[in-house]
């Protein structure tokens, strides 16, 4: 590493952001420079290098790219990290650190003759859009260390950008990228569209929108959620979550799944419609997670506040094809992953009363539910009775 890319990198440690990094087929050098100079600690909360295409393929999420080099995938990658550095960032301090999420791909020189293009993609991908550099080599002019050493001062030069070093009117001006005459370096940058918009096309795993209407998307985790539709809310809906919270001993936030899986998806208007409700209300959180068995995956260790009728349904083998042995494996996922079920007793259609009692709750699985008694919460509401009502 010489003297110009420690002092970037020094530069880079001074700066309020941390990085997840993710590179493959090349960068690996700037990895060791990042790490190389003291404060590393203060930038890098994860490094990873999915190299084989199972590795890469994980690392998306289950995503096979259809060309491991390329823009599309470095910005998937760049997606990927900033997601799992919204989840290592230390969120208990004084001032949240931003998260930038940087991935880079690239063929270059290796011990065989390539018919194809030597090149390289670099995406950093932060909470308001997505940058991504690309540069063709010129192929011959190096041995792999050369073309290396170029992929990786660009991997430090769009982690420069992103923290502000280097000016925004020339995006390397910190750094000598050591590119030759014919070759160009082209810079895309995008904005992220409304958060609403992003999860609907699958851009975002969850939005969390604040009392005030503010959203974040793939924030912190909810601790506890009353997922519903609340078409429309309705006080029911207000006194279970102070319910469940009492009963969880955590914060419960409103879960609004954009996907159903008996239904279309509910578009953004709808939504929106829908959160303008909860303004001022408490916290809502928005999924594309229909069945609770996603939701758990989504979010490990949540407590979800439920009525009696949705768990009859959670343990009732003909929402599972009819399989009991699907129910139980579902059941069981949901519990190792720390999840937990509040139920709270509603009226059923004849007019009685049901409670978490009067669920077939299978044998082994009964600490997975827990009741709110009838003198903590009941309310004989409900948003279907509203609607059929024009009671809202």
């Amino acid at each position: 590493m010489d003297a110009a890319i420690a002092d970037v990198v020094a530069r880079i440690h001074g700066a309020p952001p941390q990085a997840v990094l993710a590179v493959a087929g090349g960068g690996n050098y700037a990895l060791a420079w990042l790490l190389g100079v003291g404060g590393a600690s203060r930038t890098v909360l994860e490094t990873r290098v999915p190299y084989g295409y199972r590795a890469m393929t994980r690392f998306l999420d289950g995503y096979a790219p259809a060309q491991t080099v390329s823009a599309d995938t470095a910005r998937r990658m760049a997606r990927a990290a900033w997601q799992r550095g919204m989840t290592l960032r230390e969120t208990d301090v004084p001032v949240v650190a931003p998260v930038i999420g940087l991935g880079g791909t690239a063929t270059i020189a290796t011990d065989r003759a390539k018919r194809g293009e030597h090149r390289v993609y670099i995406a950093v991908w932060d909470d308001a859009g997505v940058t991504t550099d690309a540069v063709i080599l010129e192929k011959g002019r190096r041995e792999r260390a050369g073309e290396e050493d170029v992929v990786s001062r660009l991997v430090i030069a769009a982690l420069a950008r992103a923290c502000g070093i280097g000016g925004d009117d020339d995006a390397v001006a910190a750094v000598d990228l050591r590119l030759a005459a014919s070759e160009r370096l082209h810079t895309e940058r995008s904005a992220h569209g409304d958060p609403v918009a992003r999860l609907l096309k699958g851009a975002a795993r969850w939005v969390t929108v604040h009392p005030d209407g503010a959203m974040a998307v793939d924030a912190d985790a909810p601790a506890a959620l009353l997922p519903g539709s609340f078409n429309p809310l309705h006080q029911g809906h207000i006194r279970l979550a102070a319910a469940g919270a009492g009963a969880l001993g955590r914060p419960v936030a409103y879960e609004l799944s954009v996907s159903n899986v008996d239904k279309p998806a509910l578009r953004a208007d709808e939504v929106r419609r829908r959160l303008a409700q909860l303004r001022g209300v408490g916290t809502a959180v928005l999924t594309r997670a229909p069945t609770f068995r996603e939701k758990a995956a989504l979010f490990p260790g949540c407590g979800f506040v439920i009525g009696w009728d949705t768990a009859a349904r959670l343990v009732e083998p003909r929402y599972y094809g009819g399989q009991e042995a699907a129910m139980l494996t579902a059941l069981a996922e949901m519990w190792a992953l720390g999840c937990r079920f509040a139920v709270a007793g509603r009226v059923d259609a004849g007019g009685a009363f049901r409670t978490l009692a009067d669920a077939a709750i299978p044998d082994g699985f009964r600490p997975l539910f827990g009741e709110i008694p009838e003198g903590a919460f009941r309310a004989d509401l409900s948003s279907t009775g509203l609607r059929a009502g024009g009671r809202f």
